[in-house]
């Protein structure tokens, strides 16, 4: 139910945009054009333990390292992190941060807030059972901090997230994200995509089509 209702409210916020999102569960899918990717929230190992087994990897990581605009909020910034300080694993490794886990402890420990994040202003923000992260390259630009630690940056065309901007009514972190879409199709950086999930229960990434 958890996943299901992720997926219901990610495509709350791109209807609400006007922007057109599909669901892809295995790598012929992603033959089809699509704009910009979200790696949402759910758990990080299990998406990225299907990611490979579906045989999408690979796809989604050249696509990523080719400079295709991504939004990851959660475990998305997980998959993204080049580093995970209580973790082995590396998954997409295309984000040059240090990434916590569990940072904030059990389910218990998800909370609400309201934080400044940069270009953008204040804007709601929901952890659950978040991460957050503890380093970030020189390269990178810190876009948030709550508590003094890093819950918002950006790299070139990647947005990576603690929170879950999908869970609120406020728009404008997705339209940020449109933004960076626009500007990579503007300057011919992309191709034509649709958006990439499994299903509601097995929800792990989802693109999106700029409407033109």
């Amino acid at each position: 139910m958890q996943y299901r209702a992720r997926s219901s409210n990610i495509g709350k916020s791109w209807n609400h945009l006007a922007q057109n999102v599909s669901s892809f569960g295995k790598k012929e899918d992603l033959e089809q054009p699509f704009d910009g990717l979200i790696l949402p929230g759910g758990e990080s190992t299990v998406q990225g333990k299907l990611l490979r087994e579906l045989e999408m990897y690979d796809s989604l990581k050249e696509k990523i390292e080719s400079g295709m605009p991504v939004l990851a909020t959660c475990a998305g910034l997980i998959l993204l992190a080049e580093h995970l300080s209580n973790d082995e694993h590396v998954y997409f490794g295309t984000l040059p941060v240090t990434v916590r886990r569990n940072a904030y402890g059990r389910q218990l420990g998800s909370f609400h807030t309201d934080a400044e994040v940069k270009g953008i202003g204040e804007v709601p923000m929901t952890f659950i059972r978040a991460p957050y992260i503890e380093t970030a390259d020189e390269q990178v630009q810190v876009l948030a901090h709550v508590d003094d630690r890093i819950v918002a940056v950006q790299y070139g065309a990647q947005i990576g997230l603690s929170f879950h901007p999908e869970l609120d009514a406020d728009s404008r972190i997705h339209e940020k994200f449109l933004g960076l879409i626009a500007d990579c199709i503007k300057n011919n950086n992309c191709r034509k995509i649709k958006k990439i999930c499994k299903n509601p229960l097995h929800f792990f990434a989802q693109g999106v089509i700029l409407n033109e």
